[in-house]
């Protein structure tokens, strides 16, 4: 390799949601440059909420993601909510946890079996990985339409939900119509326990990162839908607060601004963050499910972020079904809420990391401005760090080798490029340097 330089050029990423593609240069056996280029045309929501009414943000926030929809609406509400002094009953609070409970099922049941686990057993997808491993992927049908059932029946629907306001719900679900998901519940906590046995007996690439994790974090529970933002150097903060810690700047080779923390930079955020910065609130029997998969209390391994997840889907199924058990239906199932002058800020815990939205209101509760930081948005950083140490580490590796792993350690992430990847396309060359600006402006479809 030396003298030579070595080009990895991913026109488009699939297996994914959104667009983007990725370039790694290669000169005289060190990364000279790394990009994760989003391409996808902007799609100015911010822009889109301003002149709207507050109550409106929710619904309009969640068709940001078909993924994770309740994730938008849960950090708009706290946000407005924030800005008009409104507090909520704890039976709200504890149905929004259920909602928050159906939603990681059904994105991480989604990721790790359909998305990332090909990556592990070499396939290019969850079709050809079905015809070998056909009950793995039943099971996973299975458990991701568990939490459809649960976003649909306090939702309204399983993708974009309707039920969600300012204040509280529209209203509240029968207790039968939640009871009767308990026994599938509980199937699938007991296929989840199954999944992170299975999924630690997988190859997974020995690569350690000493990242600046950053997370919510709750004084009793393990943080979804509140908390404070805390890090792992010592960072612990209120929501309002996080335009004071984090910033966001804008690259030439992405439509997605990089956020980066202040006196520190990259930061990491998602379910390696969440689990090292809160493994102590997890269940006896999540932490038990981790320990036996070879997890101690911190991960560092990206590549680990599927069995991270999937202890966090056995955790999930195992704290709706207990939210449940203890449901009661808020009476009324909404506070009043009066609009007036305010700034408020939101705060989340969506499957891919934290949430942030942040809002002006004007006095007739009419939105001003509006700011919206995703969860890959924030991670973009720690993604091209990522792929900058890895194929340093790895260039002994052939072509298709490299090519295959750099794929990977994006899809570690679970990225949502439209606010996802899941397959990438490369193209390896060597020999000539070739510019970045050679990338192409668009993308095929596969």
């Amino acid at each position: 390799m030396a003298g030579k330089t070595r080009t990895i050029d991913v026109p488009t990423l699939a297996r994914v949601e959104g667009e983007g593609a990725l370039y790694v240069k290669v000169a005289r056996g060190k990364v000279s440059d790394v990009k994760l280029r989003i391409y996808e045309p902007p799609r100015f929501f911010e822009g889109l909420l301003r002149g709207r009414r507050f109550s409106e943000a929710p619904d309009i926030t969640a068709r940001i993601c078909g993924i994770c929809p309740v994730a938008y609406q849960m950090s708009a509400v706290q946000a407005m909510e924030d800005a008009l002094d409104v507090t909520v009953d704890d039976r709200v609070r504890a149905l929004r946890r259920l909602l928050y409970c159906g939603e990681w099922i059904e994105s991480h049941a989604l990721h790790i079996f359909m998305l990332h686990a090909p990556d592990f057993l070499g396939y290019e997808d969850a079709i050809r990985m079905a015809q070998d491993h056909r009950e793995v992927v039943l099971r996973a049908l299975d458990i991701k339409k568990t939490g459809n059932a649960l976003v649909s029946v306090i939702g309204g629907r399983e993708i974009h939900p309707i039920n969600v306001r300012v204040g509280g719900f529209y209203q509240s679900p029968r207790p039968q119509a939640l009871r009767a998901l308990v026994d599938t519940l509980e199937r699938a906590r007991d296929r989840s326990a199954e999944a992170v046995r299975w999924l630690a007996t997988l190859p997974m690439p020995e690569f350690e990162f000493d990242y600046e994790f950053v997370a919510l974090r709750h004084p009793t529970e393990y943080a979804m839908a509140e908390g404070r933002i805390v890090s792992s150097s010592g960072l612990d903060i209120p929501a309002r607060e996080f335009d004071e810690h984090f910033i966001e700047q804008h690259l030439e080779h992405s439509n997605a601004l990089h956020s980066i923390m202040r006196g520190v930079g990259a930061y990491h955020v998602g379910p390696l963050a969440r689990y090292s910065l809160n493994f102590d609130r997890l269940s006896p029997l999540a932490q038990d499910a981790a320990r036996a998969a070879g997890l101690g209390p911190v991960c560092r391994n990206p590549f680990q972020s599927i069995l991270v997840r999937a202890v966090e889907l056995l955790y999930a199924c195992e704290e709706a079904v207990c939210l449940i058990r203890r449901y009661a239906p808020p009476e009324p199932p909404a506070a009043e809420v009066v609009p007036f002058a305010a700034t408020g800020h939101g705060c989340t815990e969506a499957p891919r990391g934290i949430l942030y939205h942040g809002y002006a209101l004007a006095s007739d509760g009419s939105i001003l401005t509006a700011r919206i930081m995703p969860p890959t948005a924030q991670n973009q950083k720690s993604i091209e760090s990522d792929l900058r140490l890895f194929v340093e580490r790895h260039l002994h590796l052939p072509d298709d080798q490299l090519q295959w792993q750099c794929e990977q350690a994006i899809r570690n992430y679970d990225p949502c490029i439209s606010c996802a990847t899941h397959f990438l396309r490369l193209r390896i060359d060597r020999g000539e340097s070739r510019s970045p600006s050679r990338l192409p402006e668009t993308c095929t479809t596969h």
